[in-house]
């Protein structure tokens, strides 16, 4: 993902989008941009907003999935319009609840009051002041002086009352939901198999990796930390195999999989492969790793990268589902069996800020229902002294502790391994309070992470 954060101005040779399909203003425009005033880029991109912003809230897909379409159709557009537009939207997301509660006491359409909210906060009071009305101006200076204490918890950290009512009682609730509220780092890691990161670090001193102020993640030791996001992939290092983007959180499970050389291995809910790749390279590409997808589109995204890794030990299978014959092939097979299991994804908000609104309890139910299946078709691959590692990306304990409790109540031949044993030298300076790994953004600045280590008793 690029950067967002840019000063006020589109791509060069266009003029302000008054009204209508973006394509069709742009196309007769013949000003250059040095005849646009800060006035008409600020009212140009309140229009856009207000006609992205409905497609957006319906929350009938992902909002990445919805801005990609949405620019498609606005070829007109350059990428510091997109990016703009794009941090715009993400910030309205994380703070819908809140900015709904403001936009109450504004007039004209919603869409105008949240975008007005929007980009006050992500291009300051200097980008819009030529373009409000003086109700507007009292309005927005109305609510920069309310007290964000005395709101509703919920309503202050946005979010609906399904999830405020499962948050609330977390320890240091205020800090968790804060960080979730925030953008991510973008955070990449480097392939063992072609460098290491000390020497990745130096490479990237310079331009075009330098702006994103690269350093060293705080655990896992191939991450790397970028404080802007920026077009990685399009580096040339990117391309060539030398780095990925991987959450440092993702990183630190693949460590907790700690797979032997020569070993065989499933990820079993392996997606576009980003874990199957550090296992695969932990192992020097040697044994084998089966990476298991009910999706095939997902397996085909998995494949550039693989090739691009240097990876030859990793077999992409689609399975049906978690009973398919191609996992009851395999039972008793797996030394290691990783499954990160489908879940809500509300550990991912920093990124996925969407998913608190297209997210419900029912939804969360039906995660739950189908982990079990998951985690019950799994354990049948692992090996007497293997081990299977459950990971989520969700903070919710109905995912995650439950599960384990569910789990070891059936399958008395399996005990809970502590993780930060299981993860021993390869992972320094994390400690956790009992058997479970837990990551969360306000404390280890990675994405909300679960993760439990079982391990199959050998036969007696």
């Amino acid at each position: 993902m690029v950067d967002r954060r840019n000063k006020p101005g589109a791509s060069r040779g266009r003029r302000p989008v008054q009204s209508g399909n973006v394509k069709s203003v742009a196309a007769k425009q013949t000003h250059s941009s040095a005849e646009r005033s800060p006035a008409d880029f600020a009212n140009a991109r309140l229009q856009q907003l207000q006609r992205v912003l409905p497609e957006v809230l319906k929350f009938k897909h992902p909002a990445d999935a919805v801005l990609s379409h949405w620019f498609r159709e606005n070829r007109a557009l350059g990428s510091r319009d997109r990016n703009e537009i794009s941090e715009t939207v993400f910030d309205i997301l994380r703070h819908l609840r809140r900015y709904r509660h403001f936009a109450q006491s504004g007039e004209g359409s919603e869409f105008r009051r949240l975008a007005l909210l929007g980009l006050l906060a992500t291009n300051g009071e200097e980008y819009l002041k030529d373009v409000l009305s003086p109700f507007e101006q009292e309005w927005l200076e109305r609510i920069g002086s309310l007290d964000l204490a005395t709101m509703p918890w919920e309503v202050r950290h946005s979010l609906p009352d399904w999830l405020a009512d499962k948050l609330r009682d977390f320890s240091d609730a205020d800090n968790l939901v804060a960080a979730l509220n925030t953008k991510a780092p973008l955070d990449l890691r480097v392939n063992p198999l072609k460098t290491d990161r000390t020497a990745m670090l130096k490479m990237m001193s310079d331009r075009p990796y330098s702006p994103g102020n690269p350093e060293a993640t705080p655990y896992s030791p191939w991450g790397i930390r970028l404080s802007k996001k920026l077009a990685v992939h399009h580096w040339p290092l990117f391309k060539d195999g030398s780095l990925e983007v991987q959450d440092e959180g993702s990183q630190i499970l693949c460590a907790l999989v700690s797979p032997r050389r020569g070993a065989m291995v499933i990820d079993f809910c392996a997606g576009a492969g980003g874990k199957t790749l550090l296992i695969g390279a932990m192992m020097r590409s040697s044994g084998r790793i089966y990476a298991f997808d009910v999706s095939d589109a997902r397996l085909v995204r998995a494949k550039p990268r693989l090739a691009r890794s240097g990876l030859s030990n990793v077999t992409p299978v689609v399975i049906a589902n978690e009973n398919d014959p191609r996992v009851k092939r395999l039972a008793g097979k797996a030394e290691r069996v990783l499954v990160d299991a489908p879940c809500s994804g509300l550990g991912t908000l920093r990124r996925n800020p969407d998913m608190k609104w297209r997210q419900s309890q029912e939804g969360v139910a039906e995660f739950v229902d189908l982990q079990q299946r998951i985690l019950q078709s799994a354990a049948r691959c692992v090996a007497p002294g293997g081990r299977l590692v459950y990971s989520t990306c969700s903070i919710l304990p109905e995912e995650n502790e439950a599960q384990i409790d569910v789990f070891l109540v059936k399958n008395p031949d399996f005990t809970l391994v502590n993780a930060i044993d299981a993860l021993g030298d390869r992972i320094k300076g994390l400690e956790m309070a009992d058997d479970y790994l837990r990551l969360r953004p306000d404390v280890h600045g990675t994405d909300g992470f679960f993760a439990a280590v079982l391990e199959r008793r050998t036969a007696e």
